[in-house]
Order: structure tokens, then sequence, then C-alpha cells
């Protein structure tokens, strides 16, 4: 029996022997493509290559690949770990030919590898095939079904619908029909009584899908129209943990040594046994699926956090952490130490693991902490809506709160309804899916993009001539019309740019394109499946005419002096912090650069001085600019280049040198370093276990910088009347106000003494509970403490409540004493009810609570429903 890393070794070799160039995965966190935030499928780092955009340099392919799917057919993310068969981060075997060879070929090597290599049974294996779709005028995939014909008998050779045999990239783009490799892994006894071709494609844990060989063989167009691809593509995938599923004779993907080792693990950190309780089974399956896609996406770059692909990888690990929670009683954070089990288990494969492990460890565990924290604040909030509710005699929670507890505090449904149940209630199901659907439609809207198909004005690629010229002469040679948020644009692609598209952290260009008869501003150049897309709010009245395609020259450079400065801070917070200091991410504007790094404690003021001292010494030398446009990528990291952890680098590199600072860099750098005149930092700060933000500028924007804090300075001098000594004055000030703070604080404590001794004179007995009555101006922080003292001093049944105006805002205050409350008096539902009397609101604990409002003439009509409410009028 193989195990995992064998059977993933031996596709390799297999491949190999078939003339295949196997490449290194791709990261599974996706930079550069606006359709996807990460990599879904093993053909999606050969989108460029399959759309045209890019030359292949090699006919055939083939890899295993890092894939991450939360959305989508069988991949709700709230599923996985209660079957046996899907997951989160998965593993995708896949071979590619570009041109090259087509139908029969990769049904042969398909059926070669699991039955030959393998060792499968063959007769546990079927095929299925398109069925055609005359709509479309589809015809069925007659070929597919000849070749499967060798090794298969008609009874196993299925047709699929369009929906299951036809693949499509997109709504746009490559598709064509699909073949799917099938294994029925029930045991004899259910095979004698059930066909497996009736189980094929539903459902069935058992009978499951291994390998999907897709047939590239048509363009779906805008209209929806097909036409003919120029050059035919194979695209396969096959699921790694279902293959070991199959090879290692298991029922459940979770039972082979991919999974295995980190479950034991699991259970040996919590000391419950796998496979002795669902709900803990359950747990400990979405724990061990988790903490792979957690691990991979931080070697990747992307860090847990509340926008995009950040947030993504924070719900998931925020699943994992309320499934240890709630069903294996874990208080404290645990799942960063599964880490070197995972390591041991996917390490050779993926070597990142073991070269971050510090990184992930302190990211995860920290994570687990704040969410461990979130999740006891968000117990607290449900605790007091479910008093709020009993106070009114409800028993349901309604859909609003029962969607902030999943939506800020990560509470899924089931332990919200696991909770509510506890208490007798329920929540309002209906009135949570209106808001989830709200919240779905808020984020459909804000990124649906409409997107006519390509109009081809001449053929031709596209090539980008930035580095070396601000302007040149060019042609479109496409374009097409957008539209987002209702606003129509047009993108264009030139035959050649000096139009930096927006990658690597540095924004796009701007600029104009400038024929004889018009000027076309062109407001942001992006890049998209490596074409470098330039958008336009107005459409060229002459399409064909020739244009001088020239930037802002002016950006451009504050740009280049910001993004150089990153290269220059980057070396020296390595000298300072020490060499585990790396990027992990920048963002570089005309008007500022941000650079975030690994490091685990704040940088001190003293390093950031010295920080400062060092960049300004290297723009001082004013280092030239050594550029290598081509080489060879082994060259670069043996001349010490620093290459970003996450990004995905060919055969072939660009290196930026300036003196020692030598990086892998696609973006536009200035001649020299003194360009950049100095670089000041503005902050520094943390925004992830582990990853520390500066934020800094740069020539232009650092003088700016300069004369605003002089501008501050001067006039905090005027305002201590120019005294010689600034810091000794504003300190002798802080200290003289704190002096006076603590007397005022004295007086208003005695003055409330005294008028709490008032107050409590005028007080009335009524039905054997003391009723304390005021309608004054006294300001509410002292009638707060006033009632506070009456609390602590009153030891028989009391009501306090009172209603003041202070700066013409109305506020009314109700205490209670304990056995009122005992008995089912509530101060907070009191004052909910009765400020609007004052149009206002408020809140507060069964005991005590407070309300603010607008209107004045409010607060005796306010006083005296609550005295009659509680039945002391």
């Amino acid at each position: 029996m193989l195990t995992a890393k064998q059977t993933r070794e031996s596709f390799k070799d297999f491949f190999i022997s078939k003339h295949h160039r196997i490449v290194p995965s791709a990261p599974m966190v996706i930079k550069g493509d606006p359709t996807l935030m990460f990599t879904n499928a093993g053909m999606n780092q050969f989108k460029d290559i399959i759309l045209g955009n890019v030359a292949n340099k090699y006919p055939r392919i083939a890899d295993s690949q890092k894939c991450l799917r939360v959305s989508g057919k069988h991949n709700d993310l709230e599923e996985v770990g209660h079957d046996t068969y899907h997951h989160t981060m998965f593993e995708m075997l896949g071979n590619w030919s570009f041109g090259d060879y087509f139908k029969s070929e990769a049904i042969d090597w398909a059926w070669e590898y699991l039955t030959g290599i393998l060792k499968l049974s063959p007769d546990r294996l079927y095929a299925t095939i398109f069925e055609g779709s005359p709509s479309e005028n589809l015809e069925e995939d007659a070929e597919a079904a000849g070749y499967w014909a060798k090794h298969l008998p008609a009874s196993r050779i299925l047709k699929g619908n369009k929906k299951d045999n036809f693949w499509e990239m997109g709504d746009t783009g490559p598709c064509g029909p699909c073949s799917e490799i099938h294994i029925d892994i029930r045991p004899e006894s259910e095979r004698s009584i059930i066909d497996g071709a009736e189980l094929v494609n539903k459902d069935h844990p058992q009978v499951i899908e291994i390998w999907n060989l897709v047939f590239m063989q048509y363009n779906r167009k805008a209209d929806k129209s097909l036409e003919p691809l120029p050059a035919k593509v194979i695209d396969t995938g096959m699921g790694f943990e279902r293959l070991c599923m199959a090879i290692q004779g298991k029922t459940s993907n979770y039972d082979t040594d991919i999974f295995q080792p980190i479950i034991r693990q699991i259970s040996t950190l919590t000391g419950y046994t796998y496979g002795a309780e669902t709900s803990k089974d359950i747990a400990m399956r979405v724990i061990a699926d988790h903490i792979r896609t957690i691990a991979f996406s931080i070697t990747d770059g992307q860090l847990p956090s509340n926008a995009k692909a950040g947030y993504v990888i924070r719900r998931i690990l925020r699943r994992a952490v309320r499934y240890g929670y709630t069903f294996l009683d874990r208080r404290e954070a645990f799942m960063y130490r599964l880490l070197p089990i995972l390591i041991e288990t996917m390490g050779d494969a993926y070597p990142e693991l073991e070269e971050q492990k510090t990184l992930i460890e302190k990211v995860i565990k920290e994570e687990e902490e704040a969410f461990l924290r979130t999740l006891e604040n968000g117990i607290r909030l449900l605790d007091k809506k479910i008093e709020e509710a009993k106070a009114t005699s409800s028993n349901k929670l309604s859909g609003a709160d029962t969607f902030i507890l999943y939506d800020t505090f990560g509470f899924p449904l089931d332990l919200t309804e696991l909770i509510l149940r506890e208490h007798g209630m329920e929540a309002d199901i209906d009135g949570f899916n209106i808001e989830m659907q709200k919240q779905k439609e808020r984020a459909r809207n804000a990124a649906a993009i409409e997107a006519d198909d390509w109009v081809i004005i001449k053929e031709g690629e596209s090539k980008f001539v930035g580095y070396d010229y601000t302007e040149t002469e060019t042609e479109i040679i496409r374009y097409r019309k957008i539209k987002q948020k209702n606003k129509e644009l047009y993108q264009l692609v030139l035959s050649q740019t000096p139009f930096y598209a927006e990658k690597g952290g540095q924004v796009g260009d701007t600029g104009q394109l400038i024929s004889d008869n018009e000027k076309i501003n062109i407001i942001d150049t992006k890049s998209e499946n490596n074409l470098s897309i330039h958008l336009s709010d107005t459409l060229p009245e002459d399409l064909t005419s020739t244009f001088i395609a020239h930037i802002n020259e002016h950006k451009r450079i504050q740009c280049e002096c910001n993004h150089s400065g990153t290269h220059l801070l980057h070396e020296a917070l390595r000298e300072v912090l020490g060499t585990h200091v790396e990027q992990r991410g920048s963002y570089v504007s005309p008007e500022s650069l941000r650079f975030d790094f690994s490091h685990f404690s704040k940088v001190t003021d003293e390093e950031l001085r010295k920080i400062e001292r060092i960049v300004g010494e290297k723009i001082r030398a004013d280092y030239k600019l050594e550029e290598h446009r081509s080489m060879p990528i082994a060259k670069a990291r043996e001349i010490g280049a620093m290459a970003l952890f996450g990004e995905k680098y060919g055969d072939e590199v660009r290196v930026i040198k300036y003196g020692s600072s030598i990086e892998l860099c696609g973006g536009t750098h200035i001649p020299s370093t003194g360009m950049i005149g100095t670089l000041r930092i503005i902050s520094e700060s943390s925004i992830a276990a582990g990853v520390r933000r500066i934020e800094a500028v740069t020539a232009d924007n650092a003088e700016e910088y300069f004369f605003r804090q002089q501008d501050i300075l001067r006039e905090i001098r005027g305002m201590m009347n120019n005294m010689p000594n600034l810091v000794q004055t504003i300190k002798k000030s802080i200290d003289e106000n704190a002096e006076l703070k603590r007397q005022l604080e004295e007086y208003l404590k005695e003055k409330a003494a005294l008028l709490k001794k008032d107050i409590l004179s005028h007080s009335e007995l009524r039905n054997g509970v003391r009723l304390i009555r005021y309608i004054g101006d006294i300001p509410a922080e002292i009638l707060k403490e006033i009632a506070f003292r009456i609390k602590s001093e009153l030891k028989d049944s009391f009501v306090f409540v009172a209603g003041t105006e202070n700066n013409l805002k109305p506020t009314i205050l109700l205490m209670l004493s304990d056995d009122l409350v005992s008995s089912g008096s509530n101060a907070a539902q009191l004052i909910k009810d009765n400020a609007r009397h004052i149009q206002g609101g408020g809140g507060g604990q069964p005991h005590f609570a407070t309300a603010g409002g607008k209107n004045p003439d409010g607060l005796l009509i306010a006083v005296e429903s609550i005295i009659e409410t509680l039945g002391l009028k």
C-alpha cells in the first residue's frame, strides 16, 4: 500500500515518463487576478497560457497544486468535517497539454496510471462523458466514449449532463466537455445489491469522482455563443485526498495517513478519543482540515484579517476554534501546537511550512487567543439578549441579533441555537436569513462587474516599455466596455505601453492617450491575466488611430521614490532587527509607502531612529540602479536577492540592486537613491500576530511632513507663550491640570454627599418601598454618584428615580434595590420604555440604568410614568 508521500511522487514520476515538465505548486493565495482570491483548481496558474496572453514554454506540464475552496458545488464551508470527503484546502494532481496531445492520450494515460501503476481494480471504475446539449447545438462526446471503450464496457461509460460534464472557466472564456472517472469503494456485499452505475454523481460517500479530464475546445463569448479554440487544451485534475482513500482501502479521507497523524495529535491534546462520539469526531475533522488551510495561507503571504482573502482565512480559523471550544472543551489556544505534525506529514512536498514555522505558530496562537476572548464577549452579549427577551416574556432571539452574533462574533447559527435551547428559547431563523441575504447582496453589488466581449481591432501582443520610456507611439489592439456600480468604463489593451499596471503593491500609472484629434484620459492601469488593462471613462472616436501613450511623470517619479525606498527600508530593518525580518506585503503610491514585515515585538523609538539613519545614509550615497531584467532565478538567489513568500516566480526574474540591497522585483524604480531625498517613518504598528507595519513618506511628501510638524510645533510654542523649554512647560501644565482635576473630583464628592442628604430628606415610604425622587439640574455624573451611595447605605427596599437637565440635555436615571430586582423589576427595561418621553434612548443593568434625550419637557412625565409602573403612585 502506497503512503500519501509515495502516491504524490508516483504521479510526478509517471508523467515525467510521458515527457511532462513538473512545475511547483503556485501559491494558494492569488495575486493579480481580480476574478479569484484563491487557487481553486490546478489550472489557475496556467490561465494566462490558456487565454493566449502568455506564450507557453512547455507543451506538457504536470504538478501537485495546493487549492482552496469555500463555496460552490459541494463546498459550503459549514459542511466541511460533517462528511468524509470534502475539504477546504486540498491537493490537486494534474496534467496539461497546450496544443499538443488531446483526448486519446489523456484517457489512455489516466487509465494506465490508475490501473497499471496504482493497481486500482478496473471493475470498480466508471467514466462519464458529455451527453450533449441540443439547445446549444452541442453533440454528445462520442469521441471520448470511443476512447473509453478500449478500457471499459459500455455499462460503465455513463452519459452526464452539462452541469456535470461540461466545464467552463467562468461566464466567458475557454470551456469544453469533460470526462470524470469515478470509483466505487463500497464492500462487495453492497455492490452486489446496487450497481455502482446507479450511484455515480449521486453524492454517495463511497462512489466518488477521483479524476476529471477536461477537454477545452471552445471559447464562451459574452453573448453565450461558442467558438472553437485555436489551440485545444487538456486540463486534468485528480483529488489527492480521495485518491489516497481509494489506494489505502479507507472509506473516509480523514482515515488516510494525510489526516490521521493530525487527528491523533488533536486527540492527545484534548484527551478525547476519535471515533467515540459523533460530535467530537466532527470537531476533530474540522480542525484537522482547517489547520492545513490556515498554515498554507500564511506561508503564501495571506494573514487573517477583516477584508477579502484575509477575512476568509480568519473565518476558517475561527470556525476551527469554536468547534474546539464547543465540542472539545478547549478554553485556551491549542491549534498552533498541531504545526509540527503538519510539517512532518507535508513538509517534504512543501518546504515553505518549515521555513515559515515560527511565523505560522505565532499568528495562529494570537488569532486563537483573540477569538477566544471574542467568543466570551459574544456569550456575554447573548446572555444579555436572553435576559432582555425574558424581561418582555419573549422566547425568541431576533434575526438581527442572531446575525450580529454570527457576523461580528463568529457564532455559527447552530451554536446560538444550542445556547438558546438551554434557556427554553429559539432563534428567528427567517429574520436571520433575511439579514444574511442582505449582506450577500451588498457584497455582490460592490464586487459585480459586467463585461462585454473583447472587440479585436488588430491582432498582436501587448508589450510593456515603461522601464525605459514614459511615452511611446501605440495602437489599440482590443477593447471592451464594462459596467461597475452603474458606471460605464472602457478597458483598452495597447500594442505597446509605458503604463505600469498595478501589481506587487505598486499602484497603476495614470496619464493620457493622445492622437491628432483627441485626448483620452487613462484613469488607472490594472493587470489582468498578464495583460495591461488601461481604464478610461471615454472610448476614442477613431479606434484605429495611432496614439501617443503618455504617463503622468510626476506621479510615476513619486511612486518610484517610495518603491525604491521600501527596498532600502527592508535592508535597514534586517540590519537593525535581524535577518528573520521578511517582507509580508507592501503598498506604494505617489503619496506614501506602506511596508509589512515579520517581527514579533514593537519596534522601539530608538530602533526606528537607527533605521531612518541607515536609510538616510543609503540615500545620500546616491547608489545607481543596477537592473537585471532576465536573470536565471538560481543566479539571483546565488547573489543574495530577496524573494517574497507567496509570490510565483518563473525561471527568469528581474533583479533590482542599489548598493548592497538586492531584491526580485517587477516594479519601476528611480535611477539613483539620491532622488529619494529623504525617508521619514510616520507610524509603526501591529497588523497581525508577528507582523508589523511601517508607513513612511519620501521626497516631496517628506518635505510636506516636515513642514506640518514645524507648523504644529510653532503653534504649540505660541500657546505656551514661547517659553524656552517647551517640554518642561507642557509637563508642568499637565501636572497642574491633573491637580485641579483632583481638587474638582473632591469637591464633587463633597457636593454629592450634601445633595444625597437633602434628596433623602424628601423621600417617602409607599407600599413598603422608600421612594426617592429628584427633578432638577444636577449634572448626571453627580446623580450617578448619589445613586450608588444610596444603594450602599440603604438596606431596605428603595427606588431612586431622577430627571435632570444640564446644558439643555435631559437625562433620566433609575436605581432599584436588590430585592425589587429579585422580584422581577428591571431598571433597564423601565428606562428603555420611558426614554421616548425625552425623545431619547438608553439602557443598563436590571438594578441601574440611564437614558439621554433631546426633549427636557418630558422629564417629569418620564419620572412619574416609572413611579406609576412600579406601583408607587
